[in-house]
């Protein structure tokens, strides 16, 4: 075999080889996410005009800066005339002493460098901050 032609079948392997570590990187970390996953348990807060959402309890813990974490999911309200919208899931931070909260990931894809901001007076958010800060973290 030509000098060339091995050139060429080892730059074709290390092409594979980088595209299969680059497929499963990130499905082997996925993988260990759901595998560690505890059991669900999901609290709605009050509904208002614009849906329903609910907080998982067994979601709930502190961050590395000391603010709380906890999975949210979010379904609009359901307007005449319209079919039911899908809903979203929320990982959201939540500062307890100053009510901020900020979604770091939405329907698992994540939100780097999310602002900190206030809730602006939406009673579904409102709710989840006053529910998660005077929660049990366990």
């Amino acid at each position: 075999m030509s000098k060339s032609l091995f050139r060429f079948c080892l730059w074709l392997g290390q092409g594979v080889m980088l595209l299969l570590l680059t497929l499963w990187i990130p499905f082997g970390f996925l993988e260990a996410e759901i595998a560690s996953a505890g059991p669900v348990e999901w609290k709605e807060v009050p509904a208002t005009e614009a849906g329903q959402q609910w907080w998982d309890i067994g979601s709930l813990h502190y961050d590395k800066d000391g603010n709380l974490s906890v999975l949210s999911r979010f379904t609009p309200a359901l307007r005449e005339g319209e079919k039911q919208q899908n809903g979203s899931l929320y990982l959201m931070h939540v500062d307890c002493d100053q009510k901020l909260f900020r979604d770091t990931s939405v329907n698992g894809l994540h939100r780097f460098r999310a602002e900190w901001k206030p809730s602006d007076g939406d009673g579904l958010i409102d709710a989840v901050i006053d529910e998660v800060c005077t929660a049990e973290v366990t």
